[in-house]
């Protein structure tokens, strides 16, 4: 019963101490219903957590530290934000809807004789979401991508490439569909 007991509190320790946030890290996990205590736990795990920022519950975010979130951001549920050895950086009042993704790195594959798992990583690249954009449902950001201020991207797009200041792109991958004007 004692080694029960001490691989929980093990687990709870290594949890509040991990860089990330999710249903996974339960001593946070369950903290994360105050709204006083959310922020206190994002001020403290993110690089920078801006006014009225908030990472709602079933939300994953891995990389904490490395990741700075505008004011009035909000990670909705099912979203899933993973920063690897590069940086996410979110301006100021950016809508972010249910289920996005964004990934800083990506898994090498070029070797046929070597298992995908065993290969390592690409070098990838930051993740810059400015000021006023909006990312629909279940949009995919890969690494390197810049995602311009006030654009638009389409739910279900799979962005690999910068998108520019006002415009608005959809699908797979994501292209322009109009200018904002």
């Amino acid at each position: 019963m004692f080694k029960i007991i001490r691989e929980i509190y093990q687990r709870v320790i290594w949890s509040y101490k991990a860089d990330r946030l999710g249903p996974d890290i339960i001593s946070t996990y369950f903290l994360m219903y105050s709204p006083i205590l959310a922020r206190k736990i994002c001020e403290k795990k993110f690089y920078h957590f801006g006014e009225n920022a908030e990472v709602r519950h079933g939300a994953v975010v891995i990389g904490c530290s490395k990741i700075s979130l505008g004011k009035n951001v909000y990670i909705r549920p099912g979203s899933y934000i993973v920063a690897g050895n590069h940086r996410i950086i979110i301006g100021d009042k950016v809508l972010i809807a249910s289920g996005v993704q964004m990934h800083t790195e990506n898994h090498e594959f070029n070797d046929i004789s070597i298992p995908i798992f065993d290969q390592g990583y690409q070098v990838g690249g930051d993740i810059i979401i400015k000021s006023g954009a909006w990312l629909g449902a279940n949009v995919i950001i890969l690494p390197g991508v810049t995602v311009g201020k006030n654009a638009v991207v389409a739910a279900g797009s799979v962005v690999t490439q910068d998108v520019p200041n006002f415009s608005v792109v959809a699908g797979i991958p994501a292209k322009i569909k109009k200018v904002i004007q």
